[in-house]
Formats: structure tokens, C-alpha cells, sequence
């Protein structure tokens, strides 16, 4: 079964992601185009088993449909799709990722002309159009003699973007030493390239070519990252960055070994983007994120907005120019100014920036925040969803967790549990067959406790 979900189309390789479905998929996509006279497409892989090989394959259906196809000759980050399709003025932009997913998956993105994700009324509009036509494929010898196929290299594009949204100078001033784990995605050494000719040194973890993501999906959660974290408690680096496998989110460690997630990132660099560079729109958090983020907003006297799970929400806050900074719980951040999309790599550049502009060590600025905010412990967990028999809106709901009264349920995207102080939350996956359970409070044992109790009343369907 074809199905867009959260983030785009993702299935397993061989079962449902077959070189037949992504024709089709892309057939319908080609149909789209051409109902709306839209003619141009750019295209992008990342280190996937065989992505280079679908993202021709789809690239060629887009040809002997008459749109003209621009194809990475390289495996690159989401990102540079979404930057590529808006500072070219593309019709779509096109990814075959699977992200964070695990090795067994592939999938396909949709950016659109300002580079944002594809919203739910352009999916469906594609999903109707799925099977209508024949699909039709020309030779990649045909679509080059017609013109119609361009296979270019988009690293200096994408280098030369990042410098100009980050304050290069002032980073290179910096004397450090980084550990970045790619966990053998996309994210290759464009840090790196960005930052030559500074005082930062680089070393790199996972950056060799493993399309089985040495048998750990490469999601940048504190589970998947324990050789990351072993190595940064025993040697001598300033910060640790880590990217999952389209490289549009990020993870971070402290000098001391310490994983540092999304909900701590964001309302860190929300400081930055507001207080340092002036932005004086709202931050962006989904449903399943920290209350820290909330506290920062007000703090910085702006509004705190919260969306469904789901990137397309954020980028919609974007264009309607209603927030400086935005993200989601999993990693992904975006940056007014930028695009309208997340980007792991830019978000590790502006934590540069802020330890630059402030002076300080990360250790300091994490510090710092805990000091002034307090400590919200993040904790979560998947379930199976062949462990899971009916809708979770069958669910029986206790009146309290924990001996704490539950004060309101928001239904948003999913069922979230909020009492004082602290909250639990329960919801299907959008791009896998889990189910995922949330929870935050203000100590790491309430948070494992609170974890529980969701387990519990999943498992009781």
C-alpha cells in the first residue's frame, strides 16, 4: 500500500518499496506536475541501499513525462534539496530518503518551490493521482539527448548558502575540538568545508559508506549513540555533534560526555536567534515537546507556538512569518532567513555561533540554561504497533498518574496527559508501525515512571 505519511512516503525496501511503487509514486507526481504546468524538478539521494538508483529511476519517469530533472551526482543532505528548490525557483524537490528509519527502509520526500515540506492538501492531491496513468519511463540516454536530465554536483552550492546565513568570521576565531558522528548518513564533512582555514578541529565518528547503518538506525537518540558518548567521556573534545541519516536533524554532547537532545538545542539556540540576532517573531515547538521551550518563549516575550507532529506545521508558522526558530522533538530545527525546513548541519554552525558571540563553552551555555530554567527530564519509547489492537481513541484514561491529578488532555496529535509539573503522552507513528509513549517531568525517575504507566495503558488495549 502506497500512503504518505508524517514526512513524505517510507516503506521496506523489497516489500513495499519496490522500483514498481516508486514508479508509480513518481508517475503520480509527473501527473500532478503536469496538470499545474509545472515543469521543473530537483533531485537528491542519501546513503540508503540503492537510493541512487531510485532517485534515477524516478528521475527518468519525470523525463519521459516532458519535466525537466536536475539529479545530485552525489549522496547529499534533505536540506539541500529544500535550499536547492528555493534559491532556483524549482516546481518540487524531490528526496529519496527514509531519514531516521532503519536500514530495511526507504522512502521519497516532496519539497516544494520555497522549500519547505510538502503539506498534507499537496499529498493527497498525489495519493488520488496514484494509478491513473500508465506510467511512463524513457532511457537515461534519451532524457540526456532530450535535454531533459542534468546531473550536477551540489556541494559548493550548499557550503556557499550555509556561509552566507552564519557569521563565518566570528566562528573562526573559536579554538576547538569537535567530535561529529554522521552515523554513516548524508552529513559527509560539510562542517568541515564550511569552517576551513579555522581554529576548529574536526574528527569524525561513523562517516564511512554503511548502507546497514552498522545494524543501528540512524536516529540521533541517546540509546543509538553509546560509542559517541563512550568517546567523548574519555577524550578531550569541546562538543559533540551528532546527524541522523538525511542529516537534517541533530543531537548534541557536552564536553563531559553528556547527551544533550533537540528540547535542550532549541530553546538554547531560540536564545541566540532572539537575543543575539535580533529575531523578535515566536518559537515553534510540536505537541510532544519540552515545556523548557515554553518557559524560554516567555522569558524571551514571545509567543510559543505548538503544532502536530510533522515538520510541514513548523514550515507553515515559517511562511506565515510567525517565528524566528522551530522544531521538533526528534531533532529537526529550522531558522527564519533560511528555509522554511530543518537543516542538522546549520543548527550545529549556529551553536558555534552562540558559543562565539557569548564567549562561552557549550558546558557553559548548557549550564547555564538548567540554572536559569530548571532540569525537564525527556524520556521516550516505541511499542510495536503489532502489540497494539485497537485506536488509541479506545484507550481508558486514568483520572490521575503518579498520584497527581490529570488537569488536561490535549488531543492534538495524539493523547497527552498533563498534570503538574509534568506530562505523558501516547501516539501512532506517522512514519513507522509504533507506537510512540512520551513523557516529561522534573526528575529522570518520574520521567522512566511516567514511562511506564504509558507502557501499561498501551498494552492494556
Amino acid at each position: 500500500m502506497i500512503k504518505f505519511g508524517t514526512d513524505g512516503w517510507r516503506a521496506v525496501i523489497a516489500e513495499d518499496f519496490t522500483f514498481d511503487n516508486l514508479k508509480i509514486v513518481s508517475q503520480a507526481i509527473a501527473d500532478y506536475l503536469n496538470k499545474e504546468n509545472k515543469t521543473k524538478v530537483v533531485i537528491g539521494y542519501d546513503a540508503r541501499f540503492m537510493s541512487d538508483l531510485f532517485a534515477k529511476t524516478t528521475a527518468l519517469v519525470f523525463a519521459a513525462n516532458n519535466i525537466n530533472v536536475v539529479l545530485s551526482r552525489t549522496i547529499i543532505p534533505t536540506p539541500v534539496i529544500s535550499l536547492y528548490a528555493f534559491k532556483n525557483k524549482f516546481d518540487l524537490g524531490i528526496m529519496i530518503t527514509a531519514s531516521h528509519n532503519s536500514a530495511k527502509f526507504n522512502g521519497l520526500k516532496i519539497k516544494t518551490q520555497d522549500g519547505a515540506a510538502a503539506d498534507k492538501k499537496l499529498t493527497d492531491r498525489i495519493e488520488k493521482l496514484l494509478y491513473k496513468n500508465k506510467v511512463r519511463i524513457i532511457t537515461e540516454e534519451q532524457a540526456t539527448k532530450k535535454r531533459l536530465l542534468k546531473i550536477e554536483s551540489f556541494e559548493n552550492f550548499y557550503i556557499n548558502n550555509l556561509k552566507n546565513f552564519i557569521n563565518i568570521e566570528k566562528i573562526k576565531k573559536l579554538k576547538l575540538k569537535i567530535l561529529i558522528d554522521l552515523m554513516y548518513g548524508a552529513g559527509n564533512s560539510f562542517i568541515e568545508k564550511v569552517l576551513a582555514n579555522s581554529g576548529i578541529k574536526i574528527d569524525y565518528l561513523h562517516n564511512q559508506f554503511n548502507p546497514s547503518f552498522g545494524g543501528v538506525s540512524p536516529e540521533p537518540i541517546e540509546d543509538n549513540l553509546k560509542e559517541m558518548a563512550s568517546i567523548m567521556r574519555t577524550k578531550k573534545y569541546d562538543l559533540g555533534i551528532v546527524l541522523d541519516g538525511d542529516a537534517d536533524r541533530i543531537a548534541t554532547f557536552d564536553s563531559r560526555g553528556n547527551y544533550i537532545n533537540a528540547q535542550v538545542i532549541l530553546p538554547l539556540l531560540a536564545i541566540h536567534m532572539i537575543k543575539n540576532r535580533k529575531e523578535k517573531k515566536g518559537i515553534a515547538k510540536t505537541v510532544v515537546g519540552s515545556n523548557l521551550i515554553d518557559e524560554v518563549a516567555l522569558d524571551l516575550g514571545v509567543n510559543c507556538f505548538e503544532t502536530p507532529v510533522g515538520f510541514k506545521y513548523i514550515s507553515a508558522l515559517f511562511k506565515e512569518k510567525l517565528i524566528s526558530i522551530g522544531g521538533e522533538e526528534a531533532g529537526g530545527i529550522g531558522f527564519n532567513g533560511y528555509i522554511p525546513e530543518r537543516d542538522g548541519s546549520c543548527a550545529g554552525l549556529l551553536i558555534l555561533e552562540m558559543m562565539a558571540q557569548e564567549n562561552k563553552s557549550f558546558d557553559e551555555l548548557i549550564d547555564e540554561i538548567y540554572k536559569k530554567y530548571g532540569r525537564f527530564f525527556y524520556k521516550r519509547c516505541a511499542i510495536s504497533v503489532d502489540n497494539v489492537n485497537k485506536n488509541l481513541d479506545d484507550l481508558k484514561l486514568p483520572n490521575s498518574i503518579l498520584n497527581k491529578k490529570i488537569e488536561r488532555i490535549n488531543r492534538l496529535d495524539g493523547i497527552k496527559l498533563i498534570t503538574k509539573n509534568n506530562w505523558l503522552m501516547l501516539r501512532k507513528s506517522g512514519t513507522e508501525p509504533i507506537v510512540r509513549v512520551y513523557a516529561e517531568a522534573k526528575s529522570e525517575e518520574e520521567a522512566e515512571r511516567l514511562l511506564s504507566v504509558g507502557k501499561k495503558i498501551i498494552y492494556a488495549l
